[in-house]
């Protein structure tokens, strides 16, 4: 049995959170009350706030996290083993951006495929989280409106346990997406916002469905903040019990300022999945240089991890063999939060970093799931083959296939 297996038989999950949660934060949260999270969205836009301050409403949960429960998440999480490329762009083509999630008995990956024009979300099916089939695109250009030349989808509501099911949540009778989405050609031309789409079938390849009041952010809202008056990118949704926040959906997202460039995360809640409300003044991390962006949350017990890419700083508690050369590329880490809103940020060594020639320049936008015993970390790596889909693995998988 592995150092992992050892950890997770031992119930490491939760003994994260004993480690340092008071006795009165121990408590189980709540099932979401999905009938009552179903209210009147024409009601809640009538009374839609562009602000909300950065509240918890569980009390007793602790601020920031120990450096021995962070020393525990980052073991937990090691994957030293590189698999390899397990998508290749085509000629002409980036691809970027994995987002992996079970469906039935299958597993899909949305990414993204970038060519000349601009970003397409394409969905790929696996029996194996190895060996990928592409399937199709699932969210085109839409060639007119505010989303007509970017379209990059990650999925929505899908199960956040360490270990869980990985299963998207239906809201409304139907599956989600948010996306980032712009009008002009390009890699990533500002301003860019954030749109919903939808579907009755996550594992299908056919056109996922827009909705009509998009862009649900976007950079000249009214309560927009200094962090992000630049433009939005990738984001997550997840589903928490109201009783945390007061809202049944979060949203994290990075974005950038206007000025000297700065991508920092920012959070959103939502009550419908279609109006939401800017949570807090500021983001929730930063790193205060380069970018720190392209969250994924995932829920060991009672802590919530929050995997994220890195790019242009070093961790403070780091110190690289080649600093002038780590400064200039990217990487993944994590932080951890008692209540979705105060993170601590780890600070040893990144989790994930180039280290081969098809990953030498940028090994970054991490997504990590546990699954029989091994850790997966899709990530996209960029290096000798360009821009492509790679996944390390918390054991040697090379040998046995």
């Amino acid at each position: 049995m592995n150092l992992i297996q050892r950890m997770w038989m031992c119930g490491i999950a939760a003994s994260v959170w004993a480690a340092a949660a008071p006795a009165s934060a121990r408590q189980p949260l709540p099932v979401p009350n999905r009938a009552a999270s179903r209210f009147n969205a024409a009601a809640h836009g009538a009374m839609f706030s562009p602000l909300v301050p950065a509240r918890v409403l569980k009390p007793g949960l602790p601020k920031t996290v120990s450096a021995r429960v962070m020393r525990r998440v980052d073991r937990l999480v090691q994957t030293p083993y590189k698999y390899g490329i397990i998508i290749h762009p085509g000629k002409g083509q980036l691809v970027d951006s994995p987002c992996v999630y079970r469906f039935g008995h299958r597993w899909y990956m949305l990414y993204v495929r970038f060519k000349n024009q601009g970003y397409e979300t394409q969905l790929a099916q696996s029996t194996n989280l190895l060996q990928w089939k592409r399937l199709g695109t699932v969210l085109p250009f839409q060639r007119r409106g505010w989303d007509k030349w970017q379209d990059d989808g990650a999925i929505a509501l899908s199960n956040t346990t360490w270990g869980g099911s990985y299963q998207p949540e239906k809201f409304d009778g139907k599956y989600w997406m948010s996306y980032l989405g712009g009008d002009k050609k390009g890699y990533e031309p500002p301003p860019l916002s954030i749109g919903m789409a939808w579907t009755r079938n996550p594992g299908a390849d056919r056109p996922w469905h827009p909705i009509a009041e998009n862009p649900v952010l976007s950079t000249t809202q009214a309560g927009v903040r200094a962090f992000e008056k630049e433009t939005l990118y990738k984001s997550q949704i997840i589903r928490v019990s109201p009783r945390l926040l007061g809202y049944p959906f979060v949203m994290y997202y990075n974005a950038s300022q206007k000025g000297p460039h700065l991508e920092r995360i920012g959070m959103a809640v939502s009550k419908d999945m279609i109006h939401w409300t800017r949570f807090g003044h500021g983001p929730v991390l930063t790193n205060h240089r380069g970018i720190s962006g392209d969250p994924q949350i995932v829920r060991m017990g009672k802590l919530w991890v929050m995997f994220y890419s890195g790019a242009f700083w070093t961790p403070t508690g780091y110190h690289p063999a080649h600093p002038r050369t780590f400064m200039h590329q990217a990487f993944g880490t994590f932080a951890c939060s008692y209540d979705l809103v105060h993170w601590t940020k780890w600070q040893g060594k990144p989790i994930l970093q180039p280290s081969l020639p098809w990953d030498q320049t940028y090994a970054h936008k991490p997504w990590v799931i546990y699954h029989k015993g091994v850790v997966y970390q899709f990530y996209c790596a960029v290096g000798n083959e360009g821009r492509c889909i790679a996944v390390a693995t918390s054991r040697n998988l090379r040998a046995a296939h």
